[in-house]
Formats: C-alpha cells, structure tokens, sequence
C-alpha cells in the first residue's frame, strides 16, 4: 500500500515539546486539532484500503448493546432502552443510555498532568468550575509482530490494528500461563458471555481490575507510531490492567498521540471468515456517532 510519511517525525523525536508530557505529540496536526491519528487516513490510503475487497463478504464488529445489561463495569451505566407507545397511532420510539467502547480523545487524558490530547483540561470540557478470572498478561511486540508475519500479513502505514484475544486470530507462538488456557483458546467475548451472573458481579469489583491486554512498552508505542492509525480488540481494556502509575497506553495513546482505541469488539465471525480465506487483511469501516463535544466516539 502507502509507505511512512517522510514528514512524520521519529518515536525518538517525542515528545515534540519541550516539558509536554511523555511521548506526546501535541501541535504535529496543529495546535487546534481534533482528529489526532484519523490525519493519517488520507485519500490515498483510503483508494487503497479499498483494494481489500475480494469477496464481498461482510462481518459486522457490533456486540449487543445490552450485552452488559445487568453488571456494569469501571463504574459505567448499563445499557437501558425504553420503548414509547405512541398510542393511538400505530407508531413506537425508543430511547436508548448506553456507554461506547470506542475511546476519543477526551476520555482518558495524562494523569499526572491532568492533560487531555492538545493539552486541553477537564475545565476546557466540563467548562469552569463557576458555571480472578481475567488475569493481568501483557502480549508483548514480539509475539504481535510474529502474528503478522505468520499469517504473511504486510503492515503499512495508516493501518488499523485489531487484536483479538483468542485461536483463530493469534499465532501458535502465542504462549500463556495455563490458568488462562480456556480463555485465549475460545477468546475474551466467548468466555465473557459464559460466566454466570455471580462471576460477573466478582469480576465488575475487582478494583483494581484485573484484565489482559497489550503490553505496555516504548517498543510496542514505536510499533504503533510508526504503522497505525487506531487501534482495537476484543476485551475490556486495550492494555494489560492495571498499567503502571508513571504512565499508560491509553494516555500516550488518547492524550498524546489522538490515536483512537476500541475495545469489546465483537472479532469471533471476524477471526472465523479470516481463517477460512486464509487472509488476514480487510476493509474496515467504522463511522464514528456525530456528537459535538463528545468524549467517546
């Protein structure tokens, strides 16, 4: 496809400010921006992306919003709908409260610095003060890198990584201590949706959580720097939690970079189809909700 800009600065070059926080990249779209890594999807990446196509298939990523109905967890609301009769006419509306797995650049800012991407602060978006069962294992570069050489995939710049915790998508290279074994062979969701009400419940209060997930590592950020635009799985946090307290992926990542994160997508019919072409690279087409001055996505 598209090789590196020769514009983009080096994962040795950041952060690019003097005295801005760790990695960071503030002001490389410029001092205002709002789409941080969505930049690197150029026209002409997007031509070739569209390239993917061969077969016409099409896989939706979409878990069940009422998926976590009854227990919720990090301290977020539970999917609710309301149906509304609008008797006497034969007509119904329905309202939904939910909360998005696709992380935006004002959901988890630096935490020391108190810094969200650009530098803006939770007064800058809240406005003045005035007015045991998933445990914690990080998936280092080595073994991510190793998955794509395996299945013969080519990385290339602007690419969105999808990883998913579980056989189909995740090389043989792939080892893990066997008290996770029935975990990373179904995968995180297919296990998730397992678990009896009462696991549930003493999973939501772990605190702190206690979850699988990337490693944390300047190799892995460099990874992502030098090939990614976004960035998403298949389990409850991206990076392996709890991160440590000097500094986080989703921090780097959210705050520093602009570099959007998805988490709980649904990869199983994914992981599925990918195994039965023997291909693991595809179109991906994920529309954002049109929500001014949104956190999430």
């Amino acid at each position: 496809m598209t090789g590196r800009p020769a514009n983009l600065p080096k994962f040795t070059d950041v952060p690019l400010n003097k005295g801005d926080p760790p990695f960071s990249a503030w002001g490389l779209y410029g001092k205002d921006d709002q789409l941080g890594f969505l930049n690197r999807q150029t026209d002409t990446i997007v031509v070739e992306a569209v390239k993917e196509i061969k077969t016409g298939v099409r896989v939706s990523l979409n878990w069940p919003l009422d998926a976590q109905s009854k227990v919720h967890f990090f301290s977020r609301q539970v999917f609710h709908k309301q149906i509304i009769d609008k008797s006497p006419r034969t007509v119904n509306d329905d309202f939904w409260t939910f909360n998005t797995q696709r992380d935006g650049l004002r959901h988890f800012g630096y935490q020391k610095e108190k810094r969200f991407y650009n530098g803006v602060t939770m007064e800058d978006i809240h406005g003045s003060k005035d007015t045991e069962i998933f445990k914690r294992i990080s998936i280092p570069l080595k073994y991510l890198q190793g998955v794509a050489e395996s299945q013969g995939t080519e990385i290339n710049f602007g690419d969105i990584l999808i990883i998913r915790v579980g056989r189909t998508m995740l090389s043989s290279s792939l080892h893990f201590p066997p008290m996770l074994y029935r975990f990373m062979t179904l995968g995180y969701m297919k296990a998730f949706n397992q678990l009896s009400m009462d696991e549930l419940e003493k999973l939501a209060k772990q605190n702190p959580s206690n979850l699988i997930g990337v490693e944390r590592s300047e190799e892995v950020l460099e990874w992502i720097w030098e090939n990614f635009s976004a960035g998403a799985g298949d389990h409850l946090a991206f990076e392996a939690y709890p991160p440590p307290k000097d500094w986080s992926m989703h921090g780097v990542l959210l705050a520093g970079w602009g570099c959007p994160i998805g988490e709980l997508f649904d990869l199983d019919k994914l992981a599925e189809e990918c195994e039965r072409q023997n291909r693991w690279s595809f179109l991906v087409a994920s529309e954002m909700y049109n929500v001014p001055g949104g956190v999430a996505r």
